[in-house]
């Protein structure tokens, strides 16, 4: 996707992670390589809206909720 973003022009992890804000470039080498599968919300919807696709496109939601979510009630 950043070969041939939505929005045009394509991104180099660096180019992506200026025009995202970011101060260090590491995050999208490691989203990229799989080295990261996740990053905070803001991040996600920023790298979505550059390459010009919908959230989902990239980061698509855990199959399950995670057991050690404390945001999560849980029924017992």
């Amino acid at each position: 996707m950043m070969d041939h973003p939505g929005r045009g022009t394509p991104y180099s992890i660096r180019q992506l992670a200026d025009t995202i804000g970011l101060s260090h470039h590491a995050l999208i080498g490691h989203l990229l390589t799989g080295e990261r599968s996740d990053c905070d919300v803001d991040t996600a919807h920023s790298i979505a809206e550059a390459v010009g696709v919908a959230l989902l496109v990239i980061f698509a939601p855990s199959a399950s909720p995670e057991k050690n979510d404390p945001t999560l009630e849980r029924n017992h």
